[in-house]
Protein backbone atom coordinates (compact mmCIF):
# COMPACT_ATOMS: atom_id res chain seq x y z
CA UNK A 1 0.00 0.00 0.00
CA UNK A 2 2.71 2.45 0.99
CA UNK A 3 4.34 1.89 -2.08
CA UNK A 4 1.09 2.30 -4.39
CA UNK A 5 0.77 6.07 -2.49
CA UNK A 6 4.12 6.95 -3.12
CA UNK A 7 3.87 6.04 -6.84
CA UNK A 8 1.13 7.86 -6.92
CA UNK A 9 2.22 10.68 -5.25
CA UNK A 10 5.32 10.59 -7.79
CA UNK A 11 3.05 10.76 -10.51
CA UNK A 12 0.37 13.66 -9.11
CA UNK A 13 4.15 15.52 -8.84
CA UNK A 14 4.56 14.83 -12.50
CA UNK A 15 1.44 16.12 -13.78
CA UNK A 16 1.58 19.24 -11.12
CA UNK A 17 4.88 19.86 -12.88
CA UNK A 18 4.12 19.43 -16.61
CA UNK A 19 1.36 21.71 -15.73
CA UNK A 20 3.48 24.34 -14.09
CA UNK A 21 5.30 24.45 -17.45
CA UNK A 22 2.84 25.77 -19.27
CA UNK A 23 3.12 29.40 -20.26
CA UNK A 24 1.16 32.23 -22.61
CA UNK A 25 3.12 34.60 -24.23
CA UNK A 26 1.72 37.63 -25.67
CA UNK A 27 3.27 38.27 -28.88
CA UNK A 28 3.33 41.75 -30.76
CA UNK A 29 4.26 41.96 -34.59
CA UNK A 30 4.62 45.43 -35.71
CA UNK A 31 4.00 46.85 -39.50
CA UNK A 32 5.89 48.94 -42.10
CA UNK A 33 8.87 50.94 -40.41
CA UNK A 34 12.18 52.69 -41.65
CA UNK A 35 13.80 49.12 -40.50
CA UNK A 36 14.69 50.58 -37.16
CA UNK A 37 13.80 47.57 -35.28
CA UNK A 38 16.03 44.81 -33.79
CA UNK A 39 14.87 41.11 -35.62
CA UNK A 40 15.49 38.67 -33.20
CA UNK A 41 15.76 40.92 -29.86
CA UNK A 42 12.33 39.77 -28.64
CA UNK A 43 12.78 42.91 -25.79
CA UNK A 44 12.93 45.66 -28.43
CA UNK A 45 9.80 47.37 -28.10
CA UNK A 46 11.06 50.53 -29.65
CA UNK A 47 7.85 49.96 -32.58
CA UNK A 48 5.35 50.52 -29.64
CA UNK A 49 6.20 52.58 -26.96
CA UNK A 50 7.97 52.25 -23.64
CA UNK A 51 8.51 48.48 -22.46
CA UNK A 52 8.03 48.70 -19.06
CA UNK A 53 3.75 49.28 -20.63
CA UNK A 54 1.78 46.85 -19.83
CA UNK A 55 0.63 44.95 -23.07
CA UNK A 56 -0.37 41.14 -22.17
CA UNK A 57 1.23 38.63 -20.36
CA UNK A 58 5.04 37.92 -20.98
CA UNK A 59 4.92 40.08 -23.88
CA UNK A 60 7.17 39.62 -26.34
CA UNK A 61 7.92 42.17 -29.47
CA UNK A 62 8.40 40.25 -33.20
CA UNK A 63 10.34 42.36 -34.90
CA UNK A 64 11.44 42.44 -38.58
CA UNK A 65 12.99 44.82 -41.90
CA UNK A 66 9.45 46.64 -41.99
CA UNK A 67 10.82 47.53 -45.49
CA UNK A 68 11.02 44.19 -47.17
CA UNK A 69 8.54 42.20 -48.95
CA UNK A 70 6.20 39.80 -46.14
CA UNK A 71 7.64 36.59 -47.73
CA UNK A 72 10.77 37.79 -47.41
CA UNK A 73 10.74 38.40 -44.20
CA UNK A 74 7.93 36.14 -42.44
CA UNK A 75 10.64 33.61 -41.14
CA UNK A 76 10.81 35.72 -38.55
CA UNK A 77 7.39 35.79 -37.35
CA UNK A 78 7.62 31.96 -37.67
CA UNK A 79 10.71 31.82 -35.76
CA UNK A 80 8.59 33.43 -33.17
CA UNK A 81 5.63 31.48 -33.21
CA UNK A 82 7.85 28.08 -33.32
CA UNK A 83 9.66 29.65 -30.17
CA UNK A 84 6.72 30.84 -27.76
CA UNK A 85 3.80 28.77 -29.19
CA UNK A 86 4.53 25.34 -29.61
CA UNK A 87 4.45 22.23 -27.43
CA UNK A 88 2.50 23.09 -23.68
CA UNK A 89 2.88 27.15 -24.54
CA UNK A 90 0.33 29.04 -26.12
CA UNK A 91 0.01 32.71 -27.45
CA UNK A 92 -1.97 35.58 -28.04
CA UNK A 93 -1.31 37.46 -30.77
CA UNK A 94 -1.28 41.37 -31.44
CA UNK A 95 -0.72 42.36 -34.95
CA UNK A 96 -0.59 46.37 -36.64
CA UNK A 97 -1.12 47.40 -40.11
CA UNK A 98 1.22 45.16 -42.38
CA UNK A 99 2.19 43.11 -39.62
CA UNK A 100 -1.64 41.55 -39.79
CA UNK A 101 -0.28 40.77 -43.46
CA UNK A 102 2.71 38.71 -41.71
CA UNK A 103 0.51 36.77 -39.17
CA UNK A 104 -2.01 36.02 -41.83
CA UNK A 105 0.63 34.94 -44.03
CA UNK A 106 2.14 32.63 -41.53
CA UNK A 107 -1.47 30.96 -40.75
CA UNK A 108 -2.41 30.09 -44.45
CA UNK A 109 0.88 28.87 -45.83
CA UNK A 110 2.87 27.22 -43.16
CA UNK A 111 -0.17 26.50 -40.50
CA UNK A 112 -0.63 23.66 -41.93
CA UNK A 113 2.72 22.37 -42.04
CA UNK A 114 5.10 19.81 -39.21
CA UNK A 115 6.51 22.33 -36.26
CA UNK A 116 9.66 21.27 -34.30
CA UNK A 117 8.50 21.92 -30.58
CA UNK A 118 10.84 24.39 -29.13
CA UNK A 119 12.02 25.15 -25.45
CA UNK A 120 11.37 29.18 -25.70
CA UNK A 121 15.26 30.42 -25.03
CA UNK A 122 16.34 32.30 -28.20
CA UNK A 123 19.31 33.09 -29.28
CA UNK A 124 20.52 36.07 -30.62
CA UNK A 125 18.85 35.53 -34.08
CA UNK A 126 15.40 34.54 -32.60
CA UNK A 127 15.66 31.16 -32.80
CA UNK A 128 15.30 28.77 -29.73
CA UNK A 129 16.51 25.14 -29.28
CA UNK A 130 14.51 22.16 -29.47
CA UNK A 131 12.54 20.84 -27.05
CA UNK A 132 13.53 17.27 -27.73
CA UNK A 133 12.03 15.98 -30.45
CA UNK A 134 8.52 16.23 -30.66
CA UNK A 135 6.96 18.01 -32.97
CA UNK A 136 3.31 18.79 -33.96
CA UNK A 137 1.11 20.61 -36.83
CA UNK A 138 1.25 24.52 -36.76
CA UNK A 139 0.85 26.69 -33.63
CA UNK A 140 -0.70 27.13 -30.30
CA UNK A 141 -2.54 30.18 -30.88
CA UNK A 142 -5.58 31.55 -28.87
CA UNK A 143 -6.44 34.79 -31.16
CA UNK A 144 -5.30 37.55 -32.89
CA UNK A 145 -5.91 41.25 -31.90
CA UNK A 146 -4.81 43.07 -34.80
CA UNK A 147 -4.76 47.47 -34.60
CA UNK A 148 -5.40 48.88 -38.28
CA UNK A 149 -4.66 45.76 -40.40
CA UNK A 150 -3.75 46.06 -43.54
CA UNK A 151 -4.15 42.74 -44.82
CA UNK A 152 -6.15 44.18 -47.60
CA UNK A 153 -3.80 46.50 -48.46
CA UNK A 154 -3.61 50.66 -48.75
CA UNK A 155 -4.61 52.94 -51.76
CA UNK A 156 -1.94 54.71 -50.03
CA UNK A 157 1.02 52.27 -52.02
CA UNK A 158 -1.65 51.62 -55.15
CA UNK A 159 -1.30 55.60 -56.33
CA UNK A 160 2.36 55.44 -54.98
CA UNK A 161 1.89 58.00 -52.23
CA UNK A 162 4.38 55.71 -49.99
CA UNK A 163 8.13 55.36 -51.02
CA UNK A 164 8.18 53.05 -54.35
CA UNK A 165 11.80 51.79 -53.70
CA UNK A 166 10.59 50.03 -50.78
CA UNK A 167 9.94 46.25 -51.48
CA UNK A 168 7.05 46.19 -49.01
CA UNK A 169 5.21 48.80 -50.53
CA UNK A 170 4.92 46.59 -53.63
CA UNK A 171 3.41 44.06 -51.32
CA UNK A 172 0.88 46.80 -49.82
CA UNK A 173 -0.91 47.17 -53.26
CA UNK A 174 -4.57 46.79 -52.20
CA UNK A 175 -4.58 43.80 -54.93
CA UNK A 176 -1.48 42.24 -54.56
CA UNK A 177 -1.50 42.15 -50.64
CA UNK A 178 -5.90 40.71 -51.12
CA UNK A 179 -4.17 37.80 -53.10
CA UNK A 180 -1.34 36.91 -51.49
CA UNK A 181 -2.60 34.24 -49.06
CA UNK A 182 -5.81 32.64 -48.64
CA UNK A 183 -7.48 35.13 -46.34
CA UNK A 184 -10.01 32.92 -45.04
CA UNK A 185 -7.34 30.30 -44.03
CA UNK A 186 -6.60 31.14 -40.49
CA UNK A 187 -6.58 27.50 -39.36
CA UNK A 188 -9.97 27.98 -36.91
CA UNK A 189 -8.08 31.22 -35.43
CA UNK A 190 -10.28 33.96 -34.57
CA UNK A 191 -8.65 37.34 -35.69
CA UNK A 192 -10.56 40.21 -33.61
CA UNK A 193 -9.94 43.78 -35.91
CA UNK A 194 -9.43 47.41 -34.32
CA UNK A 195 -10.55 49.84 -37.01
CA UNK A 196 -9.56 53.60 -36.68
CA UNK A 197 -11.25 56.46 -38.31
CA UNK A 198 -9.26 59.65 -37.68
CA UNK A 199 -8.52 60.12 -41.17
CA UNK A 200 -7.26 63.90 -42.35
CA UNK A 201 -7.02 65.95 -45.77
CA UNK A 202 -4.31 64.26 -47.15
CA UNK A 203 -5.34 60.71 -46.55
CA UNK A 204 -8.90 61.49 -49.07
CA UNK A 205 -7.42 58.81 -51.97
CA UNK A 206 -8.34 56.33 -49.18
CA UNK A 207 -11.82 54.92 -49.92
CA UNK A 208 -14.80 55.20 -47.15
CA UNK A 209 -13.64 55.68 -43.59
CA UNK A 210 -9.79 55.55 -42.95
CA UNK A 211 -7.12 56.08 -40.40
CA UNK A 212 -4.33 58.40 -42.21
CA UNK A 213 -3.31 55.24 -43.37
CA UNK A 214 -5.40 52.14 -44.63
CA UNK A 215 -9.25 52.52 -44.90
CA UNK A 216 -11.76 50.61 -43.14
CA UNK A 217 -12.44 47.93 -46.13
CA UNK A 218 -8.86 46.43 -45.30
CA UNK A 219 -9.20 47.18 -40.87
CA UNK A 220 -12.37 45.85 -40.92
CA UNK A 221 -11.17 41.98 -42.85
CA UNK A 222 -13.91 43.02 -45.45
CA UNK A 223 -13.46 40.23 -48.36
CA UNK A 224 -13.38 40.19 -51.89
CA UNK A 225 -10.28 40.92 -54.65
CA UNK A 226 -10.84 44.64 -54.55
CA UNK A 227 -11.33 47.55 -52.17
CA UNK A 228 -14.71 48.67 -51.20
CA UNK A 229 -15.81 52.42 -49.52
CA UNK A 230 -16.84 51.44 -45.77
CA UNK A 231 -18.40 54.14 -43.00
CA UNK A 232 -19.41 54.51 -39.69
CA UNK A 233 -23.59 54.32 -39.29
CA UNK A 234 -25.27 57.33 -40.66
CA UNK A 235 -22.03 58.46 -42.88
CA UNK A 236 -23.01 59.16 -46.46
CA UNK A 237 -21.04 58.95 -49.58
CA UNK A 238 -19.93 55.12 -48.52
CA UNK A 239 -20.91 52.35 -50.62
CA UNK A 240 -21.77 50.70 -47.11
CA UNK A 241 -21.44 50.04 -43.17
CA UNK A 242 -18.52 48.82 -41.75
CA UNK A 243 -20.54 46.38 -39.39
CA UNK A 244 -19.11 44.60 -35.61
CA UNK A 245 -18.98 41.65 -35.66
CA UNK A 246 -18.60 38.59 -38.19
CA UNK A 247 -22.06 40.28 -40.27
CA UNK A 248 -21.44 41.22 -43.31
CA UNK A 249 -21.59 44.81 -44.44
CA UNK A 250 -24.70 46.65 -45.19
CA UNK A 251 -24.17 46.60 -48.85
CA UNK A 252 -23.62 42.59 -48.34
CA UNK A 253 -20.03 41.87 -48.78
CA UNK A 254 -19.10 39.38 -46.27
CA UNK A 255 -15.49 39.32 -44.30
CA UNK A 256 -13.10 36.56 -44.26
CA UNK A 257 -13.48 33.94 -42.13
CA UNK A 258 -12.79 33.88 -38.66
CA UNK A 259 -12.90 37.86 -38.67
CA UNK A 260 -14.55 39.56 -36.50
CA UNK A 261 -14.51 43.59 -35.82
CA UNK A 262 -13.91 44.38 -32.28
CA UNK A 263 -13.61 47.24 -31.93
CA UNK A 264 -15.06 50.47 -34.62
CA UNK A 265 -14.36 53.97 -34.12
CA UNK A 266 -17.03 55.58 -34.48
CA UNK A 267 -15.97 58.76 -33.20
CA UNK A 268 -13.21 59.19 -35.59
CA UNK A 269 -10.91 59.91 -32.68
CA UNK A 270 -8.17 57.69 -33.21
CA UNK A 271 -5.53 57.65 -36.29
CA UNK A 272 -3.23 54.37 -37.10
CA UNK A 273 -0.19 55.65 -35.71
CA UNK A 274 1.59 54.02 -32.28
CA UNK A 275 3.82 57.35 -32.01
CA UNK A 276 6.14 55.11 -29.81
CA UNK A 277 4.07 55.02 -27.25
CA UNK A 278 1.33 53.43 -27.80
CA UNK A 279 -0.76 55.46 -29.53
CA UNK A 280 -3.68 55.39 -31.79
CA UNK A 281 -5.28 52.58 -32.65
CA UNK A 282 -2.47 50.38 -31.10
CA UNK A 283 -3.48 52.07 -28.01
CA UNK A 284 -7.02 50.47 -27.77
CA UNK A 285 -5.27 47.07 -28.68
CA UNK A 286 -3.48 47.53 -25.91
CA UNK A 287 -5.98 47.34 -23.67
CA UNK A 288 -7.46 45.02 -25.20
CA UNK A 289 -4.58 42.64 -24.64
CA UNK A 290 -4.21 44.01 -21.10
CA UNK A 291 -7.54 42.82 -20.01
CA UNK A 292 -8.00 39.41 -22.12
CA UNK A 293 -4.18 38.15 -22.73
CA UNK A 294 -3.28 36.18 -19.66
Amino acid sequence: MKMLIGAAVTVATLLVGTEAAATNYTLWIHGRNGGSTQPGNYNDFSYWGPSTTAAGVNKKAVNWNGTQRVGAENYRIRNALDCFCTGTNSCYIAAHSAGDLQIGYALALYGGSTRQVKNAIPNSSGECGNAGTATQTGWNIKWVAVASGAGGGSELADHGDWAVSEPLVSDLVTTTARAMYNHNTTRNTWFYMFAASKGTAYSGILPGQDDEAVAYHSTGGVSGTGNGSYCNPGDWFCGGTLTTGTAACSDGRAKWSYHSVAWRDDSESVNHYANGNWGGIVGKVREYMVTYAY
